[in-house]
């Protein structure tokens, strides 16, 4: 149901290197910039497999954290995914692992990234 969406980041290039080794274990990198002439100078990029659906725009004031979950093709990609972000300097907020309290196929991982986000890698297919 959801084609994109955006947060907003104090530091782009910290939130950029965070971003980039969280996400390629998902097989999904930067894939596009927006010029500066159209943010009003805001550095603004988005992340995707095959287009931009996930997007940082770079602002002073990021607000309270959220909570992002990115579809993983396999239990193995969540793996991955938590080892690259807390290896990028996100903070663990939950270990990969079964949720059989969201449903019996629910694996998911969950990082803080450097502005707080709760950010969470999950697969529903059995393994």
């Amino acid at each position: 149901m959801i084609d994109h969406l955006g947060i907003i980041v104090r530091d782009f290039e910290a939130s950029k290197a965070f971003y980039d080794k969280a996400m390629a274990p998902l097989g999904a990198s930067l894939l596009m910039m927006v010029p500066a002439e159209y943010t009003g100078g805001a550095k603004v990029g988005g992340y995707g497999r095959d287009r931009p659906t996930f997007w940082l725009h770079e602002a002073a004031d990021t607000g309270p954290g959220r909570h992002y979950a990115f579809t993983a093709r396999s239990r193995a990609e969540v793996d991955a995914f938590h080892a690259a972000a807390i290896a990028a300097g996100g903070r663990d907020n939950g270990a990969p692992g079964l949720r059989p309290h969201y449903h019996p196929d629910y694996y998911g991982a969950f990082v803080f990234d450097p502005d707080g986000n709760n950010v969470e890698a999950v697969c529903h297919t059995p393994e």
